[in-house]
């Protein structure tokens, strides 16, 4: 069992002084890790290290600088890439086919994205102003903290840091518990990459080492991906003080099935729409509306691809669906579940956990037919592998139930009709959609609208929120 201190700061580790806590493996339930777990104090001696980078050379050094140290950053990331796959895996359960993309291969890619921004980043703007020249400065935000949760661990936090560190911020990383132990990454591959000391700064702990965080009056920005009930939690604190917040928060998104749908090409896509990490995905299509005259069409595709689905060890190349990553959530699932039936849903596939999985937290691919839109089962984000097909008739109908959501972070459509399939998606209130496809492009903002959070990541426009605008006003061209 690995034993992680996972509290660096300054460049070096040592042991935070808020006790400890076990990681433990998604597929048995067996101790993997004891972690050490960041105090108040633990907290501001991060804080305090980023502050003193901050004011330091690391936020006044050129962009070309700062992006040099991206790019070795990425480099490192990119060495650790194959070990920490495997290990977020053992984590939080999700497939390794998956996990080598997303935890071993996409921070290092991410990363290598805002150096290659940083590059171009344009520091001072020259404007003939009605008085006079102005110059337009964009100046780091400040000491960013960052809080990622345990389901796609690597990336999201890759999301943050990428262009944080780009704009000359420096970052205080608040890793999930139930995978503290894949943020040791970051500080390796941050000494690797030689950052100053302090520029990157990670604190592992729960609920009350994010609330300190959050409120620490040396913090300028937070970035916070997680629940939309943890998210209103930091946006009123955050509110309060005044503080820049970016929230990507939960979904439930829609996947419309056309009239003239390749219903092939949506079965074989379906894994990875609604499927994927064991439906621990904020944008997985789990809600399928399918068109009445083809509705027993679609309810055997989907019924037929769930049963057919690979339950097993997250770390067999073949496994399509691992365990969920802890009991909490297993429970919390198959309560959703229990729901769904009480609903009078009509369960077509799973719906329990699977005979041959007495350890670990498996549930089955489950699906629902025959489900009113305005049931819990339909309206709550479930973070587990649970489909509904809906009903519906004609493109109005298809909107509105689309629509008919708390959320709006993310959804589909499938059609043999591309420019159809954009109509749709202009009409759906959703910070991303797509169409015969969903899969997230670094060049692209992602995030979502309602209770899908504020604000957007990736893409130029996920550097916005970490450069600060000053306007100096001079008596020049007069």
């Amino acid at each position: 069992m690995r034993q992680e201190p996972a509290f660096f700061v300054d460049a070096s580790w040592s042991r935070p002084t808020g006790g400890s806590f076990e990681v433990v493996e998604a597929a048995s339930g067996a101790p993997l890790g004891v972690v050490g777990s960041a105090s108040g104090a633990d907290v501001d001696a991060a804080v305090t290290a980023a502050r003193r980078a901050l004011d330091g050379p690391w936020s006044r050094c050129r962009p070309a600088e700062r992006a040099h140290a991206l790019d070795r950053f990425a480099a490192a990331l990119k060495a650790r890439g194959r070990d920490t796959a495997t290990l977020v895996s053992r984590e939080n359960g999700m497939p390794i086919a998956l996990s080598k993309a997303v935890n071993g291969f996409a921070p290092a890619q991410i990363i290598g994205y805002y150096a290659r921004l940083a590059r171009d980043l344009e520091v001072e703007e020259s404007r003939a102003g009605l008085f006079g020249e102005v110059l337009v400065r964009r100046e780091p935000a400040g000491v960013v903290a960052a809080i990622v949760p345990w389901n796609y661990p690597q990336p999201l936090a890759a999301m943050k840091i990428g262009p944080a560190l780009a704009a000359g911020c420096t970052v205080v990383l608040k890793s999930s518990p139930e995978t503290a132990l894949d943020a040791c990454a970051f500080a390796e591959a941050a000494l690797a990459a030689d950052l100053p000391p302090g520029v990157l700064n990670i604190v592992p702990g729960g609920r009350g080492t994010g609330e300190a965080l959050v409120a620490h009056a040396g913090v300028d920005k937070v970035a916070f991906t997680g629940s939309t009930a943890a998210g209103r939690a930091i946006g009123e604190v955050c509110g309060r003080l005044l503080r820049p917040v970016t929230l990507e928060l939960g979904g439930k998104s829609a996947a419309i099935i056309a009239e003239d749908a390749d219903l092939g090409a949506f079965g074989r896509a379906l894994p990875a729409v609604s499927f994927a990490n064991n439906g621990q995905t904020c944008h997985a299509s789990t809600r399928i509306l399918a068109p009445a005259s083809r509705y027993d069409e679609v309810v055997d595709l989907v019924t037929t691809v769930a049963r057919g689905l690979v339950v097993g060890d997250p770390l067999d190349p073949a496994t399509q669906i691992g365990p969920l990553v802890s009991s909490a959530q297993r429970d919390r699932v198959l309560g959703h579940i229990r729901a769904g039936l009480a609903s009078g849903a009509r369960l077509t596939a799973g719906g329990s956990v699977p005979a041959d999985r007495p350890k670990g937290w498996y549930v089955e691919p489950t699906v629902f037919a025959d489900v009113d839109n305005a049931a819990p089962v339909a309206q709550d984000e479930i973070f587990g592998p649970v489909l509904c097909v809906i009903p519906y008739e004609g493109d109005d109908q298809a909107v509105a139930i689309a629509n008919d959501s708390a959320y709006g972070l993310a959804g589909t459509v499938w059609t043999a009709d591309e420019e159809h399939g954009r109509d749709i998606a202009r009409r759906i209130r959703t910070g991303t959609f797509g169409v015969n496809t969903y899969e997230l492009d670094p060049v692209a903002p992602f995030g979502g609208v309602k209770a899908s959070g504020l604000g957007r990541e990736l893409g130029p426009e996920g550097l916005e929120p970490y450069v600060s605008l000053k306007s100096v006003y001079t008596t020049a061209g007069r």
